[in-house]
């Protein structure tokens, strides 16, 4: 354990290397910060041993990302790259390419690093003997469960269950979990309306299943909202409302789609009219739900939709919309596949609401590396085995995982800290807005962590120049600037983030 340790503590060699080199980036050429040193702020670095700002030695991509990339090519679809990384030199808040970059990752893997590149207590984690057992005798868990599996789900995922939901169906990505949480939607309505879970199937309900037809396969829907995003599989897919290119010539089923609001910035001098878009939004879901030809089971909700360009609505709406779910009888599914974890200043983005009751179940993802549902209701169980079941039904490696990441979570109280970065962050934001008013337009997130974003109508010009000065930052919906960084981000982090965006502006 003791060489474990040893070996987790240490920086990459190589990122070492990269260190000592001399940033190009102007005006903000800082030297590196070493171990005993103390952020520009006093607060105490997470990673001592981080790059004290970026580093540009090419263009990016360089030449050998170039070469990389080129050979790729031939065997994989690289017109979505983003850039190529050098995972083996990426640390803490830095992600590095092949050409010696070191770029301040805001973006984090679409939302999905949540304490830094080559984490020492992850390290640790992932050089266990359990993690070792959990990758070479994957189990089914279904069929198979490992021994401690209880364990490894009692100390991790479900130690972090959000508050009224104290049962977990594990799965494997975002998508996979949404599709499971609608699946338990449709087995719970139709067992409502068979009249209990110990009413056994008609053999109407068995043959007609066979042939895709009701009552077998029930006339029922999922209900989402406009600019959504929940996934790309088939069922997840006719819930996701967010780009045309993620659903051209895919077959999709008739489901309803309810309007979210559509706020005006900022929030404080439109009061009156965002309370009444709200209200009107609120309206216009219950007529769906009342009158939609195949009715809900469900509906499924971002706390903040992401990948739909990082639209909010307030505590009231989502109030709303759990007393309209519990009003006619259906579920109320939140997803927080990308809001969970941390990011928003809370553990779970949902706890901002200030719901009397909690929602039904809630997906996750991203951050949590892992994926599934938590639920707390009992009757959301099928009433027989298999009808909920794939062969891995999860994976105990990215459970143990999560549970090293809970840990350093706790460890370094990454919550609260997100949540005071954040609105350092957004005060920062604020000013910039002030002196650039066209480059930030709608700030939003303020008291939502660092789940922060602006619009821009040089947008995809913002990202691109963003590498140039040594930042991997990401757009959303057609004109958002968003920010996704990790949960060890910190305010000596915003301030270089700050001063290569004003760079960005002025040029």
């Amino acid at each position: 354990m003791a060489s474990l340790l040893r070996t987790a503590s240490r920086t990459p060699p190589s990122l070492n290397r990269s260190l000592a080199r001399t940033t190009r980036i102007a005006p903000v050429a800082l030297p590196r910060r070493h171990a005993s040193s103390t952020a520009s702020n006093g607060s105490q670095p997470f990673f001592p041993d981080e790059p004290a700002a970026p580093i540009v030695q090419t263009e990016i991509p360089g030449p050998k990302s170039k070469t990389a990339i080129e050979r790729l090519q031939k065997v994989f679809d690289t017109r979505s790259l983003n850039m190529m990384a050098d995972y083996s030199r990426s640390y803490g808040n830095y992600i590095a390419d092949l050409d010696g970059n070191v770029l301040l990752d805001v973006y984090a893997q679409i939302a999905s690093i949540p304490v830094g590149y080559n984490n020492p207590t992850l390290q640790l984690a992932a050089t266990s003997p359990e993690m070792a057992s959990a990758i070479i005798n994957r189990p089914a868990l279904g069929n198979f469960p490992q021994h401690d599996w209880a364990d490894i789900l009692e100390t991790g995922i479900l130690s972090v269950a959000p508050k009224g939901l104290d049962q977990v169906f594990t799965g494997q990505s975002g998508s996979d979990a949404n599709e499971l949480a609608y699946k338990a939607a449709f087995m719970w309505k139709r067992q409502q309306q068979r009249g209990g879970a110990n009413v056994d199937f008609t053999e109407q309900e068995i043959a007609s299943s066979m042939v895709n037809q009701s009552p077998g396969a029930p006339d029922l829907s999922i209900m989402s909202f406009k600019s959504g995003f929940h996934g790309r599989l088939f069922g997840s897919l006719s819930t996701t409302r967010s780009k045309p290119i993620h659903k051209l010539d895919i077959p999709a089923f008739d489901w309803p789609q309810a309007p979210f609001p559509v706020l005006q910035y900022p929030l404080d001098q439109f009061a009156t009219e965002n309370a009444a878009e709200e209200q009107r939004c609120l309206a216009e879901t219950e007529r769906l739900i009342t009158e939609w030809h195949a009715p809900p089971a469900a509906m499924v909700i971002e706390p903040i939709q992401s990948e739909g360009g990082d639209n909010h609505a307030s505590p009231t709406f989502f109030r709303g919309l759990r007393a309209l779910a519990t009003k006619h009888d259906i579920l109320f599914i939140v997803d927080e596949v990308q809001t969970g974890v941390g990011a928003t200043g809370k553990f779970w983005a949902h706890e901002h609401w200030g719901l009397d009751t909690p929602p039904d179940m809630v997906t996750f993802s991203k951050k949590a590396q892992t994926a599934g549902y938590y639920f707390g209701n009992n009757d959301l169980r099928p009433n027989k085995p298999y009808r909920q079941f794939n062969t891995w039904m999860g994976d105990p490696a990215r459970a143990i995982l999560f549970r090293a990441i809970i840990h350093e979570i706790n460890r370094l109280d990454l919550v609260r800290s997100t949540a005071a970065t954040g609105a350092y962050l957004h005060d920062g934001l604020a000013r910039l807005a002030d002196k650039f008013p066209g480059e930030i337009q709608n700030l939003r997130g303020k008291g939502q962590g660092t789940f922060i974003a602006w619009d821009s109508d040089r947008r995809d010009e913002v990202l691109r120049k963003a590498k140039g000065v040594g930042v991997n930052i990401g757009g959303s919906g057609e004109r958002a600037v968003r920010l996704r960084p990790m949960l060890v981000f910190q305010k000596h982090h915003a301030d270089l983030l700050l001063e290569r965006l004003e760079a960005i502006f002025k040029s």
